[in-house]
């Protein structure tokens, strides 16, 4: 508990805007409080040996990119089997995932920003509140926090009609302005697999 303290204390301030509480439809809040009660651990499924081979490419390749900023291998490696699971169940490209998280967080599981952002995809507390159960300290579990910003991203994709330069200033609370979503768009290149 000192350690959570203490990491909550001295994290740098981190790059996140204020994400705005918006009216949800009814429906759009009971699909996005379903996506996120659904507690299962990432197990990847695959239709065929070629899609599973390369995911193992994908993670090792990922898990060496990593290494200076998770050294720890098994967080590492939970780290990204949970992000490609979220990604890719919320419909995003995992090197997306990686490189807002990059610029939300720098890859730090406890940063707070300066408006009250908290974990890895900086997810605003509001959010368990109105899809949730209330409880913002799970935004500092990985998955949980994985799952939130997935889903609102995702949420935010479809409300700009696929415009993810819109999406990810709404994402971020800075809708209209280009250096937000220029960061991510640049940190996403540095994450792309194509092997």
């Amino acid at each position: 508990m000192l350690s959570l303290i203490a990491a909550l204390l001295f994290c740098n301030a981190v790059v996140a805007g204020n994400q705005q509480e918006e009216a949800l439809a009814d429906s759009v809040r009971l699909a996005l409080s379903n996506a996120i009660a659904d507690a299962r651990p990432p197990k990847p499924h695959f239709a065929n040996i070629q899609d599973r081979l390369k995911y193992l490419r994908w993670l090792g390749e990922m898990s060496e990119r990593l290494k200076k900023r998770l050294p720890d291998w098994q967080v590492r490696r939970e780290f990204l089997e949970a992000t490609w699971y979220e990604a890719t169940r919320a419909g995003l490209d995992p090197a997306l995932v990686l490189g807002l998280i990059q610029v939300e967080s720098a890859f730090r599981k406890y940063a707070i920003s300066p408006v009250g952002a908290h974990g890895y995809m900086q997810v605003m507390p509001f959010w368990t509140r109105i899809i949730g159960d209330g409880d913002r300290r799970k935004l500092f579990n990985m998955q949980t926090n994985l799952r939130y910003g997935c889903s609102i991203l995702r949420l935010y994709l479809d409300m700009e009609r696929g415009n993810l330069f819109l999406a990810l200033g709404r994402y971020n609370g800075s809708r209209g302005r280009p250096e937000y979503p220029n960061a991510v768009l640049a940190a996403w290149k540095l994450w792309e697999y194509n092997r």
